[in-house]
């Protein structure tokens, strides 16, 4: 069933909670990357435009539940002004007399109408999806709206607790709606080839997203580090690159599976090697099968596995990407995940990108811009691809 949308909402005057995900990165007080914060912009111009009084709450970072500087949301509120163009008054606390006056602050008539709370997990009743915390957190609103698709997997008070305190008059923002679609087009009713790329370190982590793809996607292209999993199961020499020896078997299964589904999985059947993650080590492409490897290890996709995998793209209509292939951080493995963003932007279709490296892929590569979609959300939307339920997105009303 579909939710209750921003859209559905009656805004004008009302003082609206927005949970947003501002965990961005920040370095000696600078923010290197807003994306998230640029992302959620289009829900905050809506509201206001609406006549809405914006209280956006958020996390950053893991402070383990007591303030610290290096933690603080000061940066993200002049940010936001900068982005904005607006006033945007910041509060030293997400609860409590703070809360409660600069809020008031901003409501009132001649008020800027954009307040930022401060880190809401320094107080460690948000990760405990604390009661009492999350009715402190709604007495400072009279709409909540859910625009951190980012956080939705998890079950903190500030998405999970908080939202039955308020009703029908809780939604999902703009940018949680549009995350809902697309991951949700994907597994419902994706354009067919459907074609996922899975990359990353550990197969652990994906675990669930390829078992969940394995009964609706033709293709899977599988590269990064996990791949070293796989080929240890298949006996293939693997030198010292990362293995998970407790997946072996579960990398087996896969494999099984696939077959018995007649999805095409792929692996890659090149890689280049080095002793060590340097831009000055000496690399070398050997076939996946080559015991030349010896102690080296895999540290990107070959060349011939990047032209397998750009044709196999060729005519896909639905793309989801998830994981680099290989260490792309570093130049002289970063070919493989290069040339993958390039074949993922040419695809005439629905392209969709998760997780915060396949992200920093396609920005590198410079074709963000032909993507349909990038997931601010990297552990949501694994498990959302997982097929697993996420408690911000569960605990929102349904329409009637």
């Amino acid at each position: 069933m579909p939710k209750y949308s921003i859209n559905d909402l009656s805004l004008a005057g009302a003082r609206v909670f927005v949970r947003v995900d501002f965990n961005v990165p920040i370095k000696n007080g600078q923010i290197t990357d807003d994306t998230r914060i640029t992302a959620s912009l289009p829900t905050i111009d809506y509201a206001l435009t609406a006549g809405a009084t914006m209280i956006l709450a958020s996390h950053l970072g893991r402070p383990k539940g007591k303030p610290a500087a290096e933690f603080s949301l000061a940066p993200v509120a002049r940010r936001l002004a900068e982005l904005t163009k607006r006033d945007v008054a910041f509060a030293d606390n997400c609860i409590g007399d703070a809360a409660q006056r600069a809020v008031a602050t901003v409501h009132a008539p001649s008020g800027s109408k954009i307040v930022l709370l401060e880190n809401l997990r320094f107080h460690p009743e948000e990760e405990k999806n604390d009661a009492t915390f999350a009715k402190a957190l709604a007495s400072l609103a009279d709409v909540y709206v859910n625009d951190a698709f980012g956080a939705a997997h998890r079950a903190h008070a500030s998405v999970a607790a908080v939202v039955p305190l308020f009703g029908k008059r809780a939604a999902a923002g703009l940018l949680m709606e549009k995350e809902l679609h697309y991951l949700g087009l994907a597994l419902g009713q994706p354009e067919r080839p459907f074609v996922a790329v899975l990359g990353g370190a550990k197969v652990s982590d994906k675990i669930d997203v390829i078992e969940n793809f394995l009964g609706k996607v033709d293709r899977l292209l599988i590269g990064g580090a996990m791949a070293y999993t796989f080929f240890k199961a298949l006996g293939l020499p693997v030198g010292r690159s990362l293995v998970e020896e407790d997946k072996l078997d579960a990398a087996r299964d896969i494999l099984t599976h696939a077959k018995a589904r007649n999805v095409e999985l792929n692996l890659p059947v090149d890689h280049v090697v080095a002793d060590q993650i340097d831009a000055s080590a000496k690399t070398e492409t050997l076939k996946v099968n080559d015991a030349a490897i010896g102690d080296r290890m895999g540290l990107d996709i070959g060349p011939e596995t990047t032209r397998l995998y750009q044709r196999l793209l060729e005519d896909a209509r639905t793309v989801v990407w998830n994981g680099p292939m290989g260490v792309f951080e570093v130049d002289p493995f970063a070919k493989g995940t290069l040339g993958v963003a390039q074949a993922v932007a040419n695809v005439t279709g629905t392209t969709i990108i998760g997780g915060g490296d396949s992200v920093a892929a396609v920005n590198k590569a410079g074709v963000a811009d032909r993507i349909t979609h990038i997931s601010t959300g990297g552990g949501a939307s694994l498990e959302f691809l997982g097929g697993q339920s996420l408690p911000g997105v569960e605990a929102l009303p349904e329409k009637d």
